[in-house]
């Protein structure tokens, strides 16, 4: 409908489009939230708030930050539930902020700072590029692939793995406890990072064994030893999973699909059927995008592979169609209480 300055101001259609126009802004704005909350978990002001109430002089002291401005980002985390302010102008970290603070299990504090960073934060801005060249816009931002950026900056690797690992570590419990693993055997944790889900899995099942299959530089970080539950029943693999994976009876793919192409994915599914042994599992642990128009954080996540990497969050029917041509077959989808679901396949 083209503008009309003369439509006159109680028109049902221009009152619908001022709406509209009112709504479409606000949306706009909507990047301004995330980048608050960067800079609570950049500055830890969380952890200054969990001796009590504060106010922002108070926690600018704690923080080394400037009261005026910490005040502005308390106050638009304020509207989302992360924090509330009383009448004295005090600010209290509410039960919705608490894993902001790094100092608690299942602290989101470095997935944060993982999910905001500039290596998905930059390539966000170039969308478009993806509309138009049907593409990463990663490589346009840096330069090189996303993983490729990671192998020759340490600083950002460490901002990812460890960020990974805050983000799964709680869903790992709950996934470990969503399937039914055999009573014996041996798990793979196939580009398992830190190892937290293993090590779920391990404690949960005390006559399963474990790998745990990674590049060394990220299981340099991994958290089994120690754990005096799965002492003893743990080994690690370094490798690349494009390459081969070790043997065992249930092989994990925790957020690892996601990342890559359709062609990468089958050249490393190929690779886990190969390495199942006989009546071996398969699990991919990942998002499925489901049918229709209400919000879900696959819906998202799906964007932020598209601009960053070379993957994309899918459907039941595009794991069949994976599967498929990798020689296995979906035999069920386990949904979680996580935003991840327990797709397994098995060797046709």
């Amino acid at each position: 409908m083209p503008h009309d300055e003369n439509r006159p101001a109680d028109d049902p259609a221009a009152e619908g489009l001022r709406r509209s126009a009112a709504f479409l802004v606000d949306e706009a704005l909507g990047f301004v939230f995330p980048a608050a909350l960067r800079a609570a978990a950049e500055t830890g002001v969380a952890d200054a708030l969990a001796a009590g109430p504060a106010t922002p002089a108070e926690l600018a002291a704690a923080t080394g930050t400037d009261a005026r401005n910490l005040y502005r980002v308390l106050r638009l985390l304020a509207t989302r539930n992360v924090v509330a302010e009383d009448e004295q102008g005090r600010f209290t970290l509410t039960e919705a902020g608490q894993a902001l603070r790094g100092d608690v299990p299942y602290s989101a504090r470095s997935a944060v700072r993982m999910l905001t960073d500039r290596t998905f934060w930059l390539p966000a801005e170039r969308m478009a590029h993806c509309l138009t060249e049907g593409t990463t816009a990663f490589d346009e931002v840096f330069g090189m692939p996303f993983f490729d950026h990671f192998a020759r900056d340490a600083e950002t690797a460490a901002v990812f793995h460890v960020g990974m690992a805050a983000m799964s570590d709680g869903e790992n419990a709950t996934i470990a406890a969503a399937y039914d693993f055999p009573d014996t055997g041996t798990v793979v944790d196939v580009g398992g990072g830190h190892g937290g889900l293993l090590l779920e899995v391990l404690r949960r099942n005390p006559g399963l064994e474990g790998v745990l299959h990674d590049r060394a530089h990220v299981l340099a970080g991994h958290r089994l030893e120690g754990d005096k539950e799965v002492a003893g029943r743990w080994s690690t693999v370094e490798g690349d999973f494009f390459t081969a994976v070790p043997a065992g009876d249930v092989l994990l793919l925790k957020r690892i699909t996601h990342d890559w192409d359709d062609d990468r994915c089958v050249t490393l599914l190929e690779n886990c059927r190969r390495a199942l042994r006989p009546g071996g599992r398969l699990l991919v642990l990942d998002a499925v995008v489901p049918r229709g128009d209400a919000p879900h954080q696959a819906k998202t996540l799906d964007l932020l592979m598209m601009v960053s990497l070379t993957g994309r969050e899918r459907t039941e029917a595009d794991f069949a169609e994976l599967f498929d041509r990798a020689g296995l077959r979906l035999s069920r989808i386990l949904p979680t209480s996580t935003v991840l679901s327990a797709v397994e396949a098995t060797p046709v």
